[in-house]
């Protein structure tokens, strides 16, 4: 007789090395501009990740225009944490007004 699977789902505790770059909007002001860097910074920590590096390249112009902005703030974040978390991270960064654009890379392998 054949042994039947359980419908446990088994959380993805390993962490995992990313890389994200995000463009934050041009007309924010510095003060903005810091508060939203932070905030990332701290929704990563709080999902028991683990903030690694902040880079904050500064304003550079846009190679095409995105949401009629022709430049933004890049930012890049180095940092440790599970996969499932990162969904969320990358939802987040979606529907936030501030962000213009994003992208999440897993480093290694």
């Amino acid at each position: 007789m054949a042994k039947k699977k359980t419908d446990q789902v088994v959380k993805d505790t390993r962490v995992k090395e990313y890389e994200l770059v995000y463009i934050l909007n041009p007309d924010m002001s510095e003060e903005a501009l810091e508060t939203s860097t932070n905030n990332i910074t701290q929704y990563i920590i709080g999902r028991e990740g683990v903030v690694d590096a902040v880079d904050k390249w500064g304003k550079k112009k846009l190679a095409y225009p995105i949401k009629h902005f022709f430049e933004g703030n890049y930012i890049l974040t180095k940092f440790k944490m599970s996969p499932a978390r990162c969904k969320e991270l990358e939802a987040n960064l979606g529907i936030s007004e501030d962000v213009i654009r994003h992208l999440l890379i897993k480093v290694g392998e």
